[in-house]
């Protein structure tokens, strides 16, 4: 229940984002927004102001009014703007989507997803002027690192340490009582201790716990030598000046942009060429399962998923497939080089046929989450209904 509420807030969170900038770019180039959602319809609840007094709006009001419908919807994912004009309807009208320009209809549908990278940019400046946790080597000038410890980043299965019950994400506190700060102290004290097969004291926390535990180095099959089986990072907590924050901020945007735009070139090429998928996707439900694990981890790993998701649906919306953002506007670069409209019936198919076909594809993703994640879900409604 904790994963789904958190995840339903952080994409109805993105999407009205998204919805945000769609508005205020038509608002801008003078096209009017019918109605601003929250959620999707049915509706529940809509106020629009009439003649300076705000009137509530029913549920099967479909009445024309001169200004913007506010409503709240009964689907709670995420959200819409309705542009006039946007579904070929009223096409002259002054300030009909369809009246206006190919430039102001390509940044139109633009604005969508440039806030959502808008988005993602602000949440890395904010967290970078505050201070998030990270590997301290190869920073960037003007770093301010506090809190330095030595986090465990992987673990060998099966191997000494996997078998004391440490894991990744742990942090060392001590090796045989000496207090370990550095990821070259725990080197050299571990050389020694595993080269003479000596049992290692060793303290780690592990969440909010400290454990103590006392191991003795096995041979590791990778290393070709005795070991505990781990693999260590100096960690800190990192700011940066306000100024410096921007930089790095814009920075880290663009790198994981790029990033996402390298791993769906990645997947259509398998696709393409070996015709199936090597990369592991997640659709709605595996996302919702990660949002919860993601959140427990603390408020830096949720806004950097956050982030991260926002950005994905950034370039995802920008992709030249009818239905999304990027298709619409290849309607419209082509109305261009035609110098004529497109049919609307056209255009209209092409986009059902589009949607459908996206619906398609998160039905096929979400079978692959659930047998992924039934038990997870399962656990979870058990845990709700009171089983």
């Amino acid at each position: 229940m904790f994963a789904i509420i958190i995840f339903l807030v952080v994409l109805s969170f993105l999407v009205l984002v998204h919805e945000l900038g769609h508005y205020v770019a038509a608002r801008i180039f003078g096209v009017k927004a019918e109605e601003f959602g929250y959620g999707f319809p049915p509706r529940a609840l809509g106020f629009v102001k009439e003649q300076g007094k705000w009137k509530r709006v029913g549920v099967r009001d479909q009445k024309t009014y001169a200004s913007t419908i506010w409503s709240i919807n009964w689907l709670p994912l995420g959200g819409f703007v309705r542009l006039k004009g946007e579904q070929g309807e009223r096409a002259h009208d002054a300030d009909s989507f369809l009246a206006k320009g190919v430039v102001p209809r390509i940044v139109i549908l633009a604005a969508g997803v440039t806030m959502n990278w808008v988005l993602a940019a602000v949440i890395f400046i904010i967290a970078f002027m505050i201070g998030v946790p990270v590997q301290t080597d190869q920073l960037p000038p003007g770093a301010i690192i506090r809190d330095e410890r030595v986090q465990i980043t992987n673990i060998i299965p099966d191997s000494a340490a996997a078998k004391a019950g440490m894991a990744a994400g742990d942090f060392l506190i001590s090796l045989n009582n000496v207090p370990i700060t550095r990821v070259s102290d725990a080197q050299s004290r571990l050389k020694a201790d595993t080269e003479g097969g000596t049992p290692i004291r060793i303290s780690f926390a592990q969440g909010e716990e400290i454990k103590t535990v006392t191991i003795k180095p096995e041979y590791v099959e990778s290393l070709k030598r005795p070991g505990l089986g781990v693999a260590l990072a100096d960690t800190g907590i990192v700011r940066f000046p306000w100024h410096r924050a921007i930089l790095q901020g814009v920075s880290s945007t663009w790198m994981y942009t790029k990033l996402i735009i390298g791993g769906l070139y990645g997947l259509l090429r398998d696709l393409i060429v070996q015709q199936k998928v090597t990369t592991d996707v997640s659709g709605p439900v595996g996302i919702a399962v990660m949002t919860g694990r993601i959140a427990r981890q603390g408020w830096w790993s949720l806004a950097q998923f956050t982030a991260l998701l926002s950005l994905n649906l950034a370039v995802i919306n920008f992709l030249p497939i009818p239905a999304l953002d990027g298709g619409r506007a290849i309607f419209v670069f082509i109305e261009s080089l035609r110098r004529r409209r497109t049919s609307p019936r056209f255009e209209a198919l092409t986009h059902q046929f589009g949607f459908f076909a996206l619906l398609l594809l998160i039905a096929i993703v979400t079978v692959h989450d659930l047998r992924q994640y039934g038990g997870v879900i399962l656990r979870g409604l058990g845990q709700i209904i009171g089983l």
